[in-house]
């Protein structure tokens, strides 16, 4: 094997860690946020510099490049990646520019360090790691962003039915509905809550409670919250009592609740089964039949 080669592998993979290294350190402000005037700083320069480097080269440099690549995405693909950040609760830090320069980020990174395993050792295998690792770097941030969003909407999923017999409970002792959202938003915890807020705060700035709770339904990919905000908007349009119709859903979606978990105690056994037959199982076969394997070798010798 050639020692050249070795040699420049180690050291492009220990440049990307000395960079990240420089970048990524903070400085010595001792994790405080410093104002022009104190310790002696009058100038924005310097108090700039007391940032971390890697706020003030990474993140700016990720928003340019995100910038650059969004104008040649297409606007189909944007509005898709802008639905699943606002799906998994708009994290901070998330934006659209952002991701989209992660995942050619991530994607090129992986590239890189499986290309060069390919250039030491050039074989088939290693070619399909190299697409296999650059497929898999551009996919990484979306899974992650995934992931966030199905925890959260199971979050919202198993506090529906209490949020909505609350809003009831409300209801029947005589607030209106918009107080009552207002009152579950501020009383409530989780991402259901912070949804209540937004429509709330949406509310606030003139746009009427069907589209607010519409676009609550939008956000949020759960159908037990999308079909309470069908019959709140059904109720509203047929002048059907809203305490009535809120008691309705609440009590279908205990029902709902239950049957899920029902499903999931039915899905157990099966889930289990893998776990058994590898982990289990060998052990127990191993201590019955341990015993009697060693006595018949034992025999034969």
């Amino acid at each position: 094997m050639n020692i050249v080669v070795v040699l420049g592998a180690f050291a492009v993979c220990s440049s990307f860690i000395v960079l990240w290294w420089a970048v990524s350190g903070e400085r010595g402000t001792g994790g405080r946020i410093l104002r022009l005037g104190e310790d002696g700083i009058n100038d924005m320069r310097a108090l700039v510099l007391q940032r971390s480097s890697s706020d003030r080269t990474m993140k700016p440099l990720l928003e340019r490049i995100g910038a650059s690549l969004r104008k040649i995405t297409p606007t189909a693909r944007v509005a898709a990646l802008a639905k699943r950040i606002q799906g998994a609760g708009s994290p901070p830090g998330w934006t659209v520019e952002r991701l989209i320069a992660m995942r050619m980020a991530c994607a090129v990174i992986l590239g890189l360090v499986f290309g060069a395993r390919f250039a030491w050792d050039p074989t088939l295998l290693n070619v399909i790691f190299f697409v296999f690792a650059t497929f898999f770097g551009y996919f990484l941030p979306i899974g992650l962003l995934d992931q966030r969003a199905s925890a959260r909407n199971i979050l919202i999923r198993g506090a529906v039915s209490d949020t909505v017999d609350q809003l009831a409970v409300m209801v029947r002792a005589g607030l209106g509905i918009d107080a009552a959202i207002a009152r579950a938003a501020r009383s409530g915890e989780g991402p259901l809550a912070d949804e209540l807020s937004r429509v709330m705060q949406d509310m606030r700035v003139g746009i009427g409670r069907g589209v607010a709770l519409t676009s609550l339904s939008e956000r949020v990919d759960v159908p037990e919250l999308r079909s309470v905000v069908s019959a709140l908007a059904q109720a509203e349009r047929l002048g059907v009592p809203v305490a009535q119709t809120l008691q309705v859903q609440a009590a279908e979606l205990r029902v709902k609740r239950r049957q899920m978990a029902e499903e999931q105690a039915m899905k157990l056994p099966v889930k289990i089964l893998f776990p058994m037959v590898a982990c289990i199982l060998p052990v127990l076969f191993i201590l019955l039949l341990g015993p009697a394997a060693i006595r018949i070798f034992g025999q034969f010798n």
